[in-house]
């Protein structure tokens, strides 16, 4: 019945947040995904983070590539703008959207397949330039759309749904965005909305590249005995790091969380992240230490999820350009062609 379209009714009652918006307003088209896919509860957390930070539709703007995750924007915030490139070839494409319009929230989703295989290049240099976003990639470990190979993302030994093993070595997204210089890194489970809910948060909020690898079980290939990436199996080997709190200016967003020690990481625009600390010597803001526990949980054959490295620090692209504060598509033709005597001086200092 995917033909039909939501209904716009809302009930009267729904609270709306300080935007004037419900929390039906951030949803998109009705999903033509399989019931119970993972992707459509990481949707469903997105929808839950923009409403919860009184986000304006009209100010995101959501990119994807080719794949069932590059499907999800239709999903949600569908007063939003929108682009679905080509194969892998999203993060370049985002990153000339944000160089010309700095003021819109950028919000890429991928999956394994097209930001570990065929985008694998445009995803580590999107990290290392440090482009303002929140790049999730919907990570099931196979490729859904043609029934169920594995994508370089499933780890070595799991069993397909056939039953064959893999014998490739895994590409772990979150080691190598850390490598390559993203500047907030996180992993969660769709599963987990608790967890995954005040990450998306903190990392729309956060000056920087913003990378999570969220696994999504795929219903239909990689649900089963023998699945690394299947409900059962994430949930029985799921280690958090952390759970977090994002403080706003105003009241604080909190959830239910274990008990543990408490550190508060200020941000930029004056939120505070508040971290408990599950794993007790756990420190995210510790690069070598993060890559070092991720290796660690791997050989042991569990999955870490949370906040799993924070630069407090961290800038964007247009602060390492040095561009103007005002959008390049606000800017009229006196500041974008100042002439021939500045072209010439550009020219001089090339040569």
């Amino acid at each position: 019945m995917t033909y039909i379209a939501k209904p716009k009714l809302h009930h009267p009652s729904l609270v709306k947040n300080k935007a004037g918006f419900t929390r039906r307003d951030y949803e998109g088209a009705v999903s033509t995904l399989c019931a119970g896919c993972g992707h459509d509860s990481i949707s469903a957390a997105i929808i839950q983070a923009c409403y919860e930070l009184d986000i304006l539709p009209h100010q995101v703007a959501k990119l994807s590539g080719i794949g069932c995750s590059s499907k999800a924007p239709t999903y949600f915030v569908g007063a939003s703008h929108g682009f679905n490139t080509v194969h892998g070839r999203m993060p370049s494409v985002m990153t000339g959207a944000n160089l010309a319009n700095r003021d819109l929230i950028y919000m890429g989703v991928s999956g394994d397949g097209d930001s570990a295989s065929i985008g694998l290049g445009q995803f580590a240099h999107i990290m290392r330039r440090g482009v303002n976003m929140t790049y999730i990639v919907m990570n099931n470990g196979v490729y859904g759309l043609t029934k169920g190979q594995f994508s370089a993302t499933a780890d070595k030994g799991s069993v397909s749904k056939k039953g064959v093993a893999n014998s490739d070595e895994s590409i772990d997204l979150v080691s190598l965005a850390i490598l390559m210089g993203a500047t907030f890194v996180g992993r969660s489970f769709s599963g987990d909305k608790h967890q995954l809910v005040p990450l998306i948060k903190a990392a729309i909020m956060h000056e920087g590249a913003a990378f999570i690898d969220c696994l999504s079980p795929c219903v239909a290939f990689n649900n089963h005995v023998g699945s690394t990436k299947s409900f059962d199996f994430v949930r029985e080997h799921n280690d958090a790091v952390n759970r977090l709190d994002v403080i706003t200016g105003q009241a604080p967003l909190t959830a239910e969380y274990a008990p543990g020690e408490v550190v508060d990481v200020p941000q930029h625009d004056g939120s505070v992240l508040r971290l408990r600390k599950l794993d007790a010597d756990y420190d995210p803001r510790d690069r070598g230490a993060a890559v070092h526990h991720l290796h660690e949980r791997q050989v042991a054959g569990e999955i870490a999820t949370g906040l799993l490295y924070l630069d407090p620090d961290s800038a964007d692209l247009h602060a390492y350009l040095n561009t103007v504060e005002a959008p390049f598509n606000a800017l009229g033709e006196r500041e974008l062609c100042p002439g021939s005597a500045a072209l010439e001086r550009i020219n001089a200092a090339l040569r």
